[in-house]
This record gives structure tokens, sequence and C-alpha cells, in this order.
């Protein structure tokens, strides 16, 4: 009997470039649509006011990086609460499509691996949906790089109730969920240290499987 062979990985930035393609988060009728987690009112309206509230509650404006912008969607709503916004993306394409439409002063957009690219200066780093998707070596090299910020908004769609952390998944659309696991920084591997946590806001998705959970770390 000939041996099975493992699911060879993809590089990430093809991988993302296949969904987007292909439209495997579904379509709008545009040509880049980040699914309906960026765009269903239900899920989209209590993210936008608990992450808005937390930055309008500090001193002052500050310094926001968006770590998976996709298609601009939600981050478009963050900008006017943000002293800069830097939004980065892996699909360049992507990006390029984001810069054309969403033109501000104090906005700006990059084409990074940010598992393997050094990421931009700033005083938060929002994280949404994005390491679910990743294997968990990317993840620990990601990790190794978000220190550099004060805070961190982290979303993720995990089980509802209890599950195991962080089991491993190749990079590419599918999610930890069918595993009955999820992402959880404070959990091996990642054990991000946190001097603060505050949860921000939890939602069931349209289909009413798991979570999805958003958690502010702050970490100075």
């Amino acid at each position: 009997m000939k041996a099975l062979q493992k699911k060879k990985a993809w590089p990430t930035r093809a991988a993302m470039q296949q969904i987007y393609h292909k439209q495997l988060w579904g379509t709008n009728g545009t040509t880049f649509y980040s699914g309906s987690g960026s765009h269903d009112s239900n899920l989209v309206a209590p993210y936008i006011a608990s992450v808005t509230s937390f930055l309008a509650s500090l001193e002052e404006k500050i310094t926001v990086v968006d770590l998976g912008c996709g298609d601009f969607n939600i981050g478009s709503r963050l900008v006017p609460f943000a002293k800069n916004y830097i939004a980065v993306d892996i699909v360049e394409e992507l990006i390029d499509h984001n810069r054309a439409v969403f033109q501000l002063p104090h906005l700006q957009f990059r084409c990074l691996d940010i598992a393997k690219d050094e990421l931009p200066k700033g005083d938060c780093a929002i994280v949404r949906q994005v390491l679910q998707h990743l294997s968990n070596a990317e993840i620990k090299a990601i990790v190794s790089k978000l220190y550099r910020y004060k805070y961190l908004v982290i979303t993720e769609h995990i089980p509802k109730g209890a599950f195991i952390p962080n089991l491993d998944i190749i990079s590419g659309q599918g999610i930890r969920l069918k595993k009955q696991s999820g992402v959880d920084l404070l959990s091996p591997p990642f054990n991000v240290k946190a001097k603060e946590t505050r949860h921000l806001v939890s939602l069931v998705p349209p289909k009413g499987n798991g979570l999805i959970h958003t958690m502010l770390y702050i970490l100075e």
C-alpha cells in the first residue's frame, strides 16, 4: 500500500492570494471581499463600538497598526479614532486596491508578511481573525514582534465553552474550530505575558458556530 503523503503547506502569501482570487470567503460583487465576518452588521457594529470605545478612552489619540487589514471595511471605521493608522496585509493586489479606495492624510497601507517582515512602529496592534488562519510556527514568529506595541486588540474565532488551545494547522483558509480548538495567546506555545487583560466583546456568528472573541492585552 502506498504511504499517505502529508499535505504540503503552500506559502502563506500564495494561499491568501488564492482565497481572494477564487472568492473562497464569498463575494459582495467586489474584487476583494474578506468574508461575512467583516461585513455582517451583527458582528461589525458591536466590534466597532467596543474598539472605538477603548481608543476614545485614551488621553490622546495613538498610532494604530492593523495587521491583516483585509478589504478594510472594518479598519476604515477605526481610522477617525487614531492619530495615525497603518494598515497591513500580505496580498499586494489587495493593498493596491485599498490604497486607491481609501485615501486619508493619516492613513497608509503596506504590503508585508507579518510573520517574516519587520512590523511598523505604533502604539496599538489590531489583529482581527488573522492568527486563526496561521500555523503555530507563524504565530510564534508574529508574537515575538508584538511586544513592540503597548496595546494588542486580538480577535479570534474560538469554540464555545472549554477547548484545547492552539492545536496546530497548516496556514490557509481554514481555522482550528474544526478541531475544537482556537488560538489563545496566553497559553502554550505562545505564552504572551500581559500586564493587564480585558475582555472587549464576544459575538455569536450567524451560523451559531463558536464565538468571535475580542481581547485587549496591555503589555507595558
